[in-house]
């Protein structure tokens, strides 16, 4: 069994942020702490550009920024929660981030605090301060300082450096873990001397709800708690402000730098502005709403980054005065998060093959559910029966119009022209201008000058629009005919047979041959798309791809000089080719008729191809045209699989479109459309719009509650989901929900009502019957909130039924049983029901009763579980995952109705603490650790004729993942199980994680294992890593003071990231894998298929 492990969607919660100028001193960055990963953007007039986004081998648990003295732009330094830090700086020469120093903190005995690392700057850049263990402040440069009293008896809340140019002083916020009241020290910082000395005594008292300290640069600092905010001058004299409502800041930010004014948002999403006056009473003033913050960041003129957990990170601008509704801010800017995701169902919504990925994410108000799929979708909106298309195109009416009004359409020995008429309706004409109808066109377009070229077999014609007639044509030699054109606004060139290249310019109402060129063999393909911006009318080149020889060349304009020859590894001929621009970088694509592509950097002076790469897109001909959505240079490159290739970040990407078998496609933008588009397929063609163009689409539902789990009942087409609500008062209800709603419209239809301090833990849809139409239930597992109970001791089990048809969608509660216990986790079980109730495992029979109802009846059980907190089933074997006794794995036997049991046939006797199980199969199983964020895997040991081992489960792998996994379901985001097989992959898991991700667990056989792990290496050793981390370390699993190395998993991120070295990185790791660079770039573009 052996695993490779990839993100589909990357860590999306923000952990903390700040502000400097890492990449240019006139330049203000963004940094983000998104767990392993730290992402940094550039401040741009109307928004935020990204500028890095980089891998950390570790949990980033503290990060400064701050300007040595002879710098001119800042250094960033960062903490790991395994206590190694490193410092890094931007190399504008090398264009990447660096590492200047690292170190490390580990100490043999400490504890870490609960509340994690903590870490403060020093105003005036002399240390950085941090609290990495329990009782020991440390001091980078490493100088470890122990103030050696009271160490259990502090729990450190909050630290900030005080505004003290003498010398650095830090405040400490402590509650005393006997009497849990809170209290402040002020400590003195002596470097040389290595001291941690007392300075002035606090003896204020304080609110025990004080969170947290905020340092102001005139001076002192302010404690903020959950009525009352207090700012402390020097003297400790304090100036305090009521708050209208109880709540908790979760961010804060200066404003001024004199700290004057301080931004602070709650954990309602309300933003305050705070005002200290150097005289008087401080006040505030509530600005609106944003997202629960996680932290707040002023980064310049308004700017202002919120970060969140519970809802999407924002960029919003504060007003100088209020708008319509009253509120004195602008959202500018939205950046997707889905964490925390607590569950998530896999469903085909759209019947295409593709599974859905719908999560419950987000938290307090920003609940929400997200449905996430991959690829980019197109909206049909409508679709024509025409068999036999060999071309598409659209056109103007004019040649600056910026919209379309006609299609053409090549069919076998015609054309074909609709036209939208009066009503934005198509409508065929029977003629078109000048227009052969006659003929089959092989390409058309708008020129300059309101002009128009069709070019057939036959004649090259250009058009005068503003006189609707033929103004010039060119006809080929006596027997020769026209096998293949393009055409840009001013210049056309073509093929005829015999391998000569005719090159034309458009003058006047002319057209006139300028060169032609006989080639070697017969051409296949051509692009003379404009490349440079400054003539974006004509370009100096064309491309031509050749039958008889894989291959492309470039030819220089007017004088059809060879600059570049190519030769194509392949055993197709080359069918399509372009030149395409993605963010002002040149490309030459080539695709070949078994589905192949290949791209290269172009340099358009010279002809000079680079930085090869090959993918392969179906396995038919691939035809590539250009367009443009949301003002982005894009390519539909039609196929049997259809993808749309992009650019990020000067990479290229790709997106599989949600349709099959494409043969031609068009833009087509009429003044009713936006981003629309034309497909042809064998039957006809489809006019339709077009998503934005990414990798994963997600689609927000918001809730204004937090969902907690979610179920997909296909039979009703309904989705069910328990929530929790708030109330109006910002406190929280303890009224828990179960809904329904529509799988395709998400509209909400029914609602239940728990009892009062009942809470929610699972959902299951469930048929009481193995017969294929018999009916479905919805099933809702409760506890009973008691005060002081550590462990439930009541809870219920609720059925339900949907009633729909065509007026209505009703929830029907047809039976409840109350248990002893909280019913954590339940599920479908061969016409039976599962569940877990605390320390139990159960299975219940629906049977009817003499009143005509049913009612639930528990037929065997099995109680050796201390939490069992996931159950999974496969046939007549139960997977139990226990919060703190690892995994069991029970058979269910049956010998007659009076005997039916659930036994423990293996377990795992190590300790884990489990938050999600799944099982490959029948013999191998996989399960999260939510202590150590590690993925482990067992199986079955029935290779052992000894019954005590084979009573054990095998651990046969474990990774570290370094993220919290709360699920762990089958599915797939690939368009459909095909797409895998070339990769070697039997079956697919997905995972979803508090921070946000989403990932793919894919089990690959032996041999693909054993390439993956040497390439893994290899790419390891030739790339390094930020900080000089070890990222074999990383996913080691930790044991104590103990690691022990990943086994059995590949780290597909890892592997991935070949996709974005340079060409002389990928050379480099194709030697030492002893393979060519090309055959390692197939294998891992075929590997980000799965996702």
């Amino acid at each position: 069994m052996y695993n490779y492990v990839v993100t589909a969607h990357k860590s999306s919660s923000v952990v903390s942020a700040t502000r400097g100028s890492i990449s240019s001193p006139d330049e203000t960055n963004l940094v983000l702490n998104k767990f392993s990963r730290i992402e940094i953007y550039t401040l741009v007039p109307g928004g935020l550009k990204s500028f890095k986004d980089v891998p950390v081998y570790g949990r980033i648990a503290a990060m400064q920024i701050y300007r040595p003295r002879g710098r001119d732009t800042d250094l960033l330094f960062v903490a790991t929660d395994q206590q190694q830090y490193f410092v890094i700086s931007y190399d504008e020469k090398q264009h990447q981030l660096i590492t200047e120093t690292k170190g490390n903190m580990e100490l043999r005995v400490g504890q870490v605090p609960p509340t994690g690392m903590m870490s403060a700057l020093d105003p005036f850049c002399r240390l950085i301060g941090l609290i990495a263990y329990q009782g020991i402040f440390t001091v980078i440069p490493i100088v470890t300082i122990d103030n050696g009293k009271n160490r259990t008896e502090l729990k450190i809340l909050s630290m900030v450096f005080l505004y003290n140019s003498e010398i650095p002083t830090l405040a400490i916020l402590y509650a005393d873990v006997h009497n849990h009241h809170v209290s402040i020290k002020i400590y003195f910082i002596k470097i040389k001397e290595k001291e941690f000395a007392p300075g002035p005594s606090f003896k204020e008292e304080l609110d025990d709800t004080t969170e947290f300290l905020i340092a102001v640069p005139k001076g002192g600092f302010l404690a903020v708690a959950s009525k009352h905010i207090t700012y402390y001058d020097n003297n400790f004299k304090s100036r305090t402000i009521l708050l209208k409502h109880k709540t908790a800041m979760r961010g804060v930010a200066a404003v001024d730098d004199d700290g004057s004014r301080y931004l602070l948002g709650d954990i309602f999403g309300t933003l305050y502005l705070l005002i200290i006056p150097d005289i008087g009473d401080l006040y505030t003033h509530t600005l609106g709403k944003i997202s629960v913050p996680q932290c707040l960041l002023y980064l310049d003129h308004s700017y202002v980054f919120v970060g969140s957990h519970f809802g999407d990170s924002q960029l919003i601008r504060l007003r100088q005065t209020p708008n319509e509704q009253g509120v004195l801010l602008d959202v500018l800017d939205t950046f997707i998060n889905l964490s925390p995701i607590v569950d998530f169902c896999v469903v085909n919504l759209e019947r295409q093959g593709q599974g859905h990925i719908i999560t419950c994410s987000g938290g307090t108000k920003d609940g929400s559910l997200r449905i996430i799929r991959n690829g980019v979708g197109i909206t049909e909106q409508a679709v024509m029966e025409m068999p036999g298309i060999t071309g598409v195109w659209s056109l103007r009416p004019y040649y600056d119009s910026p919209c379309d009004d006609t299609l053409v359409i090549s069919l076998i020995g015609e054309t074909r022209v609709l036209r939208l008429e009066e009503g934005e309706e198509l409508q065929e004409v029977d003629e078109y201008f000048g227009f052969d109808m006659s003929q089959s066109t092989i390409a058309t377009r708008n020129l300059v000058g309101n002009l128009l070229v069709q070019v057939t077999q036959y004649q090259v014609r250009l058009i005068d629009l503003d006189n609707r007639r033929l103004v010039s044509q060119w006809d080929p030699p006596h027997n020769s005919k026209i096998t293949v054109a393009d055409i840009n606004p001013s210049q056309v060139v073509i093929a005829i047979s015999g391998g000569i290249l005719i090159y034309f310019q458009v003058q006047g109402m002319e057209l006139v041959k300028i060169n032609q060129r006989k080639l070697q063999y017969e051409i296949a393909c051509m692009s003379i798309n404009p490349l440079d911006p400054i003539h974006p009318e004509s370009s100096s080149i064309v491309a031509i791809g050749l039958w008889t020889v894989v291959g492309v060349q470039v030819l220089r304009l007017p004088t059809l000089e060879i600059i570049a020859d190519q030769p194509l590894e392949g055993a197709s001929m080359t069918r399509s080719v372009l030149l395409s621009t993605f963010e002002n970088n040149h490309y030459l694509l080539a695709a070949l008729g078994d589905g192949q592509l290949f791209h290269f950097i172009l340099d358009p002076t010279t002809g000079r191809l680079s930085e090869r790469k090959q993918l392969s897109l179906g396995t038919q001909p691939v035809m590539l045209t250009s367009f443009t959505s949301n003002g982005l240079s894009h390519v539909f490159a039609a196929s049997d699989r259809p993808t749309v290739i992009y650019s990020s970040n000067k990479k290229l990407l790709y997106s599989n479109v949600n349709t099959k078998d494409v043969t031609y496609m068009c833009p087509f933008k009429p003044a009713s459309m936006t981003t629309s588009l034309v497909i042809t397929h064998e039957g006809g063609l489809t006019i339709g719009s077009i998503d934005e163009i990414q990798k994963l689409h997600i689609r927000t539902i918001l809730l204004n509650e937090m969902p907690r789990r979610i179920c997909h009942q296909e039979s009703t087409h309904t989705l069910g989901i328990l929530t929790i609500r708030l109330n109006s008062n910002n406190e929280e209800e303890n009224l828990r929900y179960f809904k329904i709603l529509d799988d395709q419209t998400f509209e909400f239809y029914d609602s239940f009502e728990m009892q009062p301090n009942e809470d929610v833990h699972s959902l299951t849809s469930v048929k009481f019957d193995v017969k294929e139409d018999s009916p479905e239930y919805y099933v809702v597992g409760t506890s009973f909130i008691v005060q002081g109970e550590t462990d439930a001791s009541k809870g219920r089990i609720l059925v339900f039924q949907v009633e729909r048809n065509e007026m209505i969608c009703k929830l029907r509660l047809i039976h409840q049983k109350e248990m002893k216990g909280a019913i954590y986790s339940c599920g479908p079980f061969g016409g039976k029901l599962l569940a877990s109730i605390n320390g139990m495992v159960s299975v219940f029979e629906w049977k009817a009763t003499e009143d005509g109802n049913a009612d639930l009846i528990p037929i065997c059980s099995n109680k050796d579980f201390s939490l069992a907190l996931r159950v999974v089933s496969r046939g007549h074997f139960v997977l139990v995952g226990d919060l703190f006794r690892s995994i069991s794995l029970l058979a269910y036997k049956e010998s007659d109705k009076d005997n039916r049991s659930l036994e423990v046939i293996a377990k795992d006797n190590n300790p884990h603490w489990i938050s999600s199980v799944e099982a490959f199969d029948d013999d191998e199983f996989i399960a999260s650790d939510s202590t150590n964020y590690d993925f482990i895997t067992f199986r079955k040991n029935d290779d052992t004729t000894d019954e005590d081992e084979r009573r054990k489960l095998e651990t046969h792998g474990f990774f570290h993942l370094g993220d919290s996994v709360n699920q762990i379901r089958h599915g797939s985001l690939a368009m459909n199980v095909s797409e895998t097989e070339p990769v070697g992959i039997s079956s697919e898991l997905l995972y979803c994680t508090s921070s946000g991700a989403i990932g793919v667990i894919a089990s690959i056989p032996e041999q693909k294992f054993k390439f993956l792990k040497k390439l893994e290496v290899s790419i390891d050793k030739v790339i390094g890593s930020i900080g000089d981390l070890s990222h074999k370390e990383w996913r080691s699993m930790r044991k104590g003071n103990k690691l022990y190395e990943a086994r059995g998993f590949i780290d597909g991120d890892l592997i991935e990231s070949f996709l974005d070295r340079s060409r002389s990185e990928m050379v480099q790791i194709a030697e030492e894998c002893d393979m060519k660079v090309d055959e390692l770039l197939k294998i891992v573009e075929e590997l980000t298929r799965i996702h």
